[in-house]
Order: C-alpha cells, then structure tokens, then sequence
C-alpha cells in the first residue's frame, strides 16, 4: 500500500466516523449545521462520503461536537515512547542505549566502573558529544588529555585520535552522543549573568 493509499484509507473513515459521533451526541443535521455554519447538504456529503473532508470543515466539527481533531481523523493512538533496548556491555563499559530510531543521531548513557591501563586513541568518520554525570572521565584527544568532571561536555570530530574512559579516581557516568560526519550537537550555556538572576 503506497502513502496515497493510506491518506485515502484514513480519509474514507471520516464519514462514517463523523455520522457516529453525531448520532451519539442525539444531534441532527440541521442542529449540526446552525452550530457550525456548514451546509445541511455539505455536512451530509461529508458523512456520505461524497465530500472530501479538509481541515476548514473538519475543525467547527471538533468545536461542535467537543472532541479533539484526531478522535473525528481517527489518527493512530501515540505508542509507547520509553526505550527498553537491553544495555550493552563492551570493555568494562555498560552502555545503555536513549535512543531506538536507526541511523541518524544516537545517545548512550555510559557507566564504566575501571580504568584503562592502555587507553588506545582511534579514528572513525563522525561526530561526538560527551556530557559527565557523575564522576571524572578522561579523554585524550589528538595529542591533548584533559579530565571532564560532572556537569561539564566535550564535542569533536571523530576523525581525530581519541580515547575516553574513567580515570583511577573510580567510577564515571556520562552520555554519549555520536551522529554521521558533520551532524554536530551544539551546546549552548546561558551567561554567567542569566545563570545568576535565573529563577530558582
């Protein structure tokens, strides 16, 4: 079944469900129609079938009968939204996936109990973005090692060397957001001054 299938399947629905719901409520057509200021004739085209529903007669209908937009479309119910991907666990890290969706953006939240005692830096097409939660984690990067503690993100391209992981202080817990190359997480931190006249 094609996209234009689909929209159709949806929109032949709309009749029968706007007759049900009028009769439901004990209301007629020419009630229906001095409360919306549609037709008798166009309303019962609508509900016959005969009449292409659009958005500017479908919205006095949901006022008129007191139902959300959806419930006269018939829009599929909102499922699940929780991510129960099972964690992962590689090197001594367990990476507990945020996201389901595949290709495009992906985020872990990482908890890794011990350090490396050979961390080796590696190259790979993409970007990343780490944010610590708890802990102190280690990241060399081309070169350059620095150490993030909780509260503070790191961001770079994947295509220069790097490695990350706790450091011999103990546990670190941080997310990860790694995405294709040039598909950058931007961060932005308010002024010092909006931090501090922010509401508490």
């Amino acid at each position: 079944m094609t996209e234009d299938d689909r929209i159709d399947a949806v929109l032949n629905e709309v009749g029968p469900r706007l007759r049900r719901v009028r009769r439901g409520r004990g209301v007629t057509l020419s009630e229906l129609s001095a409360a919306t200021g549609i037709s008798v004739s166009t309303l019962s085209r609508l509900e016959s079938g005969q009449r292409r529903p659009s958005l500017e007669l479908l919205l006095p209908l949901a006022r008129a009968h007191q139902v959300p937009l959806d419930e006269l479309v018939g829009a599929p119910p909102v499922g699940d939204p929780r991510v129960k991907a099972r964690p992962i666990v590689r090197h001594g890290r367990t990476m507990y996936p945020l996201t389901r969706q595949p290709g495009g953006l992906q985020a872990y939240k990482v908890i890794q109990e011990k350090p490396y005692d050979c961390p080796e830096p590696r190259v790979h097409e993409g970007y990343e973005w780490l944010y610590v939660l708890s802990g102190k984690l280690r990241l060399f990067l081309g070169g350059r090692e620095v150490v993030l503690t909780a509260g503070e993100a790191a961001e770079f391209d994947t295509r220069v060397p790097h490695w990350f992981g706790a450091t011999a202080e103990g546990p670190v817990e941080f997310l990860s957001l790694f995405g294709p190359q040039g598909e950058r997480m931007h961060v932005r931190a308010r002024p010092e001054k909006s931090r501090r006249s922010a509401p508490h």
